[in-house]
């Protein structure tokens, strides 16, 4: 696959610390934890390495900080075979997110943006040659909204499709959607940016609306129910859930947004694609983490063939 065009992804990059104990603490009380993690994660590069993990090339644009976590994170990246010159370091600190988890499956999230604010659109204009040169570019929210904006700029410009993920949900100008080749929200952010549950009508009709504010394509990601397409081409299908033992759902939007971008890359229709992703989801929820639940090529096809 390396003569392919490569997949871009521009987003954030986190650390995520990770305590674990009885109860979440109330203001001003001190408890004991029962256990700590620190996990790399962002859901840029949870998607670069998504991307990684299935062998196809991948290339980051992003931020790190200058202290030990942006060292960490880089290296984390580089070792998934993701390429990072494109991933820059500023002064201050890296993201982070302070997440306390109690025994009862709570958490309480604390989100320090740090130095994904500086992805900024002057950033990506220094990498806009990356940009142009892609097959396909994969974003989320969770760097400043205007370099979202001019990222969709630009893709539309090169013709380069953009495969946006709208999470963390939050206002998008209108102007963004017909710039955008694929629309990824979950059940909870579709609701938010269709101001009720995508439950409250079908599916379809639930694309559909979407797609009327110029979206071309997209996909509703259902959690254990699977995921519905819609694309410009008329085609319109659910993709049932593959059957597993789901021990960790973090990430696996992720997985899927990643494997998606891969499949399409590698020659699959759309509807075969969202199959692909399905798969590679499947098998991220059945382990523990973020970038590590990620699935190898091989173990997609296997869970395909197997089913």
């Amino acid at each position: 696959m390396s003569d392919k065009k490569p997949i871009v992804v521009v987003g954030s990059i986190n650390m995520d610390l990770v305590a674990t104990a009885e109860h979440i603490p109330a203001p001003g009380e001190t408890i004991l934890g029962t256990g700590f993690q620190t996990n790399p994660g962002g859901k840029g590069a949870n998607q670069a390495v998504a991307v990684a993990r299935l062998g196809y090339p991948v290339k980051m644009i992003g931020q790190v900080g200058t202290d030990d976590i942006g060292h960490q994170l880089r290296q984390q990246l580089i070792q998934a075979s993701v390429e990072t010159t494109a991933v820059g370091s500023v002064p201050g600190p890296s993201g982070v997110a302070l997440i306390t988890v109690s025994a009862r499956g709570e958490n309480s999230i604390v989100v320090v943006t740090g130095a994904n604010s500086q992805v900024t659109p002057t950033y990506l204009d220094q990498h806009a040659a990356l940009i142009r040169g892609a097959g396909a570019v994969l974003a989320q929210l969770e760097i400043p909204l205007e370099t979202v904006v001019h990222l969709a700029e630009i893709c539309k410009e090169a013709k380069v499709p953009l495969i946006l993920d709208p999470a963390p949900a939050r206002d998008l100008p209108p102007q963004i959607f017909p710039l955008v080749a694929w629309l990824t929200p979950n059940e909870t952010e579709a609701a938010f940016y269709l101001g009720h549950t995508a439950k409250a009508q079908s599916y379809a009709e639930s694309a559909r609306e979407l797609q009327s504010r110029g979206v071309r394509g997209v996909i509703l990601k259902l959690g254990a129910e699977g995921s519905y397409l819609a694309n410009a081409a008329g085609i319109e299908a659910g993709v049932s859930s593959f059957p597993v033992k789901a021990v960790d759902s973090t990430a696996a939007g992720d997985a899927f947004n990643g494997a998606f971008a891969t499949a399409l890359m590698m020659g699959k229709s759309a509807l075969k694609a969202a199959i692909f992703a399905s798969a590679a989801s499947a098998i991220s929820v059945t382990r523990h983490g973020a970038q590590a639940s990620m699935a190898s090529l091989a173990e997609v096809e296997q869970l395909l063939d197997s089913n």
